[in-house]
């Protein structure tokens, strides 16, 4: 699995987690929206400590550095 995940991107999708993370338990978003944000945030998390996007693939990106 060759990286394709830039450090910048990571750190969108980890801030983006810490946003989803801090309104669930804060109680402003709940029901349905909550559990697909939180599996979305999951998703995200797990792509960002691998550095790789599995839909980068089919479309040539990436935002590594070379």
């Amino acid at each position: 699995m060759k990286t394709n995940m830039g450090s910048a991107d990571r750190i969108v999708r980890l801030l983006l987690v810490v946003v989803i993370a801090a309104l669930y338990l804060t109680g402003i978003i709940g029901g349905t929206v909550a559990t697909v944000l939180l599996v979305l945030g999951g998703v995200f998390l797990l792509t960002s400590f691998l550095a790789f996007c599995p839909l980068y693939l089919p479309f040539g990106i990436s935002t590594a550095r070379k």
